[in-house]
């Protein structure tokens, strides 16, 4: 029987859980919430890399995302990041939409399932 292995446990939530060969990342969002969706997206896509590399895996391995975004008209703009970050050939199963985050300085959120 496989165990649970939790990532950078906080209060609420952790990082990220794997079980088995899965690991479960928790929604990120960017810490500097002045920039722009884009520069929000090329920060979380980042953490989501380190969040990976503490897990054994990495973006190669993603298999589903999921992708809020405050307002959808920043689609373009998040996707123009995210397209140079996924390696092709690799691309997960993912969806994104609109929906009102946390807080109103997010405008991007992202969780993402992997293998490893």
């Amino acid at each position: 029987m496989s165990s649970i292995e939790r990532i950078g446990v906080g209060p609420r939530m952790s990082e990220a859980v794997a079980y088995g060969n899965l690991v479960f990342l928790s929604g990120e969002v960017a810490e500097d919430t002045t920039q722009d969706a884009a520069g929000q997206t090329r920060q979380i896509l980042a953490s989501i890399d380190e969040t990976l590399k503490k897990a054994g895996t990495d973006k190669t391995k993603i298999l589903k995302a999921n992708i809020w975004l405050a307002d959808i008209k920043d689609f373009a703009a998040m996707n123009s990041v995210w397209d140079a970050w996924v390696p092709q050939g690799h691309t997960p199963a993912r969806a994104t939409v609109e929906a009102k985050l946390a807080a109103p300085q997010y405008l991007v959120e992202i969780m993402v399932v992997a293998a490893r």
